[in-house]
This record gives structure tokens, C-alpha cells and sequence, in this order.
């Protein structure tokens, strides 16, 4: 046989296996994505609010989300499970050290799960730069963020960019993007030395990458649904955004600009489940719904469960112990509710302060009338923040409340009484403005507390930044939880203070 009649042969052999390779590759294929986001550390099952009967029947919880991933699994063989941030802040189990992280547990619960990769959220970072980066240390799965850097551009938390992970005979390009929103939504000293990137040109720069080499381009976000829509728009060659941040039930899957959009609320109540179709390197076909998970006593026990239980059995010893009576209830709404007036007014007493700040959406839970456990107040106030003293001149409280009530910010005052009215033009007038019952000075200086958030955030919700700041070592929650154990028998009833002019 002579060369020319071997290398045709040769040659023939190459264009049946490309051509075999390209058939295979064109062949559909199918993926199953199941999804969390915003679990808010509800690793145990809580009351369904939303269901009228009574007794309400419980949902969520690790237990069951563990149950419903297992089950699925044994009925498919090929499936992806993520998560899209804010697995911290909302329960005890997050100021509780595990494995050397507080809040370890959290992961550790996901490690048996078999989680594949997750995007951190702002709420992964309400402790520390080093309680995340020890929280992503535990995690046997992955932790993406590409465009959360430090300002030498390297990546902080143990994140990287992306992954790409194979499953079912694909491959998938997983790239992590958080809100740019960040220094608005986490406290400055918890963010020093990192920088937030453009969400669409890093999105954009990552999927240009991994398009060529991948089948499959996803997006796993934590921003919220309308900056996932926005995202959509703006880059191109994705397929997917499993996003997070703004606990939207998005009960099947939003498409826009080609993109499909998923998001499951939050609080671990319900498991995104995702059924995908690939051909050529596209989606062809994609069904999705949410399970909501309700809870059940009867499931078997398992190594999930066992976590849990252990973990819950330790919180109840502390967090169970009943702090104080509450006759009437605390309902939040705006910033003269009375549970907002009641910790706002107790924070200034703790530090004999003129004037106390606190922000509406710092208080995260109504309690209803009856005994007030401190778990119930560490629902209300699930943040560690610490209190914080600084001086502002009457003139300089009059321009912080004439700008809260036009800009509508959001504050609870405490220790300030008067009357405002707003003009056509949205002049803000205040009258007959008291602090201890005297007139307010312009010219003199009134001691003030407010929580180190609220003074990260002072000029949004001031309009001005306070100077001289002094972080004290006591934590918010502590002070309040002194008060009511203090006060003990507490009326609901918002404490006089500022008034619209009827």
C-alpha cells in the first residue's frame, strides 16, 4: 500500500470521528439544576404566615430542603445543585462557632447535601471579610464571584471567577456576580481593601471566555431579579442567571432577551427545580417550577438531620428563655410603629443620649402580643451591629429630619418631639421642636447614638456625615435585650416624637 493511499485512509478515519463527535454533540441532552437562595440561615422549619388556618402547618428548614434534594437525585441522574448567596444572618446558628467560622454549621449542613458551587451574598459578610473567607473554607463546593476583588484586582475570599463543572456529558461555565450595590447594603469597616465590579462587563468578559469551551453559559447572581433582567439585556452569550437578593418567587422561569431568569424567594421555603434541554451548545428547552418544602416529621433521619437537630438542641438552651412580656403587639409600619419606638428610645437611654437613630429596616420581625423570647428579639434584630455615639448641632438635627421626611429614608427618632408639615414644593417645615422638653438650640451640640450601619450609611439616610464618630463595644441587640429584661412587662404604644401637622 502505498503512502498516498494510507494517508487517505487516515484522513477518512479523522472525518467519520469528527463527523461522529459533531452527531454526538448535536444530540439533545438533559440537566437538572436545582437551586437556593436568601436560606437566611433557616436551617430548622418555621410557620407558614401566609396560611390562614390554624395551627399553621411549618415549611422549610434543612431537613426537608436535604429530603427534597435526595429525592430528586434518585429519580435523575444527572443534576446540578447551587446556591445564589445569603446563606447567614436570621437565626442564633450564625453567632454560633463551627469547624472555626460562626455560622460554620451552616455549611457544614450544605457539605452533606453535596452542594456544587454557590455565589456568597452581602448578608455572607455581615460578620467579616475573615468569617466569610472561613466559611468558604469549610465549603466542599466551589465559591464564585468574579467580580468581587480586592484592589490589587486578586480574588479575597477564597473566590474565583467561575467553574465549569461536567455533568451528564456537559459542560457548564458557572460564573458568580454580586451587587454592586455592596457598600450600600454591608458595613464599610467589613468591606476595607475590596472593590465591587461592573456586573455586565465582568459578566460579559467571563462569558467570552468560557462560550467557546463550554455548552452551557450560566449566571449565578446575587443582585436581585431586576438587576438579573437588566444583566439579560446588556450581556450576550448567556443562557441562564439562577439569581438571589430580592426574594422573588418566581414560580417558572422569566425569559428576557433570550436569558432565562430563576429565582426561589427565600427563607428556604422552597427548592428551584430546573429541567434543561441542550442542543448544539443552546438551550432548546427549559421547564421549571418551584417545590414549596413543607415540613415533615416523619422523614427518615439522616446525617442532615442529625446536624440539625444537634444544633437546634444547643440554640434552644440559650435562645428559648423568655425575656420579658409584651401586652399588645409589635407590628413595624414606617417610622412611627411601636416596636420601632420602643428599641430606638431604648438604645438612647442605654448610652443617656439626647437623640437616637434607628433605621425601619433594621427591624426585621413583628412580635405578637405574649412572652418575648430571646430568640423572638434576635429575629427582630439579627444584625451585629454595635452602637455608636457622635454629636450633631440642633441646626444639624433639623437639616437630618427635614431630609428624612422629603427623602422619605426611613427613620425611627427617638428623644425628639414636634410637628412637620410638607409644602407643594416639598419644603419640609418643623415646628415647635423639643429635646427634653426645651426648644432645640440651632447653635448647640446634643449628644447622639445610632447603630455603626446607620452611620455607614449616614449620608443616605442624613443627608450628612456625622464627625467624630465613637464605636462603643456594646452590640445593639444587647442593649435591648438589657431593657426588656429591665422593663420585663411592656406595653405596645409609640412613645411621643415627631407628628405630621393634621
Amino acid at each position: 500500500m502505498n503512502h498516498r493511499s494510507v494517508l487517505s485512509r487516515c484522513v477518512l478515519v479523522m472525518s467519520v470521528a469528527i463527523a461522529v463527535a459533531g452527531s454526538l454533540a448535536a444530540q439533545p441532552r438533559t440537566l437538572t439544576i436545582l437551586h437556593t437562595n436568601d436560606m437566611h440561615a433557616t436551617f430548622v422549619p418555621r410557620e407558614a404566615l401566609w396560611v390562614k388556618t390554624q395551627p399553621r402547618p411549618l415549611v422549610g428548614g434543612f431537613t426537608q430542603l436535604a429530603f427534597a434534594i435526595d429525592s430528586i437525585r434518585d429519580s435523575r441522574s444527572d443534576v446540578l445543585l447551587m446556591d445564589a448567596g445569603d446563606v447567614m444572618t436570621g437565626n442564633p446558628i450564625t453567632e454560633r462557632v463551627y469547624q472555626g467560622a460562626s455560622g460554620g454549621a451552616l455549611f457544614a449542613m450544605m457539605n452533606l447535601m453535596k452542594y456544587d458551587v454557590w455565589c456568597p451574598g452581602n448578608h455572607d459578610l455581615d460578620i467579616s471579610q475573615d468569617n466569610l473567607i472561613a466559611l468558604a473554607s469549610i465549603a466542599r463546593f466551589p465559591t464564585v464571584c468574579a467580580n468581587l476583588v480586592s484592589n490589587d484586582l486578586k480574588f479575597p475570599v477564597h473566590n474565583q471567577p467561575y467553574v465549569v463543572i461536567e455533568r451528564g456529558g456537559l459542560r457548564i461555565g458557572i460564573i458568580g456576580i454580586i451587587s454592586q450595590e455592596l457598600y450600600g447594603l454591608v458595613l464599610q469597616a467589613n468591606l476595607t481593601g475590596l472593590r465591587v465590579l461592573s456586573p455586565a462587563e465582568t459578566a460579559q468578559r467571563y462569558v467570552d471566555e468560557l462560550r467557546p469551551k463550554t455548552d452551557l453559559v450560566i449566571a449565578l447572581t446575587h443582585q436581585g431579579v431586576e438587576e438579573d433582567s437588566a444583566l439579560a439585556v446588556a450581556v450576550h452569550g448567556l443562557d441562564l442567571i439562577v439569581g438571589g437578593h430580592s426574594h422573588t418567587r418566581l414560580k417558572v422561569p422569566r425569559l428576557v432577551n433570550g436569558v432565562y431568569i430563576v429565582q426561589t424567594g427565600s427563607n428556604a421555603e422552597n427548592l428551584g427545580v430546573l429541567t434543561l434541554t441542550v442542543e448544539n451548545h443552546h438551550l432548546s428547552n427549559v421547564e421549571g417550577h418551584l417545590l414549596q418544602l413543607w415540613a415533615d416529621t416523619k422523614r427518615p433521619p439522616s446525617a442532615v438531620s442529625a446536624l440539625v437537630d444537634s444544633m437546634q438542641t444547643e440554640i434552644e438552651k440559650e435562645y428559648s428563655e423568655v425575656i420579658g412580656v409584651l401586652h399588645g403587639d409589635w407590628v413595624r409600619g414606617g417610622s412611627e410603629s411601636a416596636i420601632g419606638s420602643y428599641i430606638t428610645n431604648a438604645q438612647r437611654e442605654a448610652v443617656r443620649a439626647d437623640v437616637g437613630f434607628m433605621n425601619v429596616h433594621g427591624v426585621r420581625k413583628d412580635l405578637a402580643d405574649g412572652p418575648i423570647r430571646k430568640r423572638d428579639l434576635f429575629e427582630v434584630l439579627p444584625f451585629r451591629n454595635v452602637l455608636a455615639t457622635f454629636q450633631l448641632t440642633g441646626a444639624q438635627l433639623r437639616s437630618v429630619l427635614q431630609y428624612s421626611i422629603r427623602m422619605r429614608s426611613g427613620l425611627h427618632v427617638s428623644g425628639i418631639t414636634g410637628v412637620w408639615s410638607m409644602g407643594a414644593d416639598s419644603t419640609v417645615e418643623l415646628r415647635d421642636l423639643r429635646i427634653g422638653g426645651n426648644p432645640v438650640d440651632d447653635a448647640r451640640g446634643y449628644s447622639c447614638v445610632a447603630s455603626d450601619y446607620l452611620i455607614g450609611e449616614a449620608g443616605h439616610y442624613f443627608g450628612l456625615v456625622p464627625e467624630h464618630v465613637i464605636f462603643l463595644k456594646r452590640t445593639l441587640f444587647d442593649a435591648i435585650e438589657q431593657r426588656i429584661r429591665s422593663d420585663h412587662d411592656i406595653t405596645s404604644q409609640v412613645l411621643p416624637g415627631l407628628r405630621r401637622a393634621k
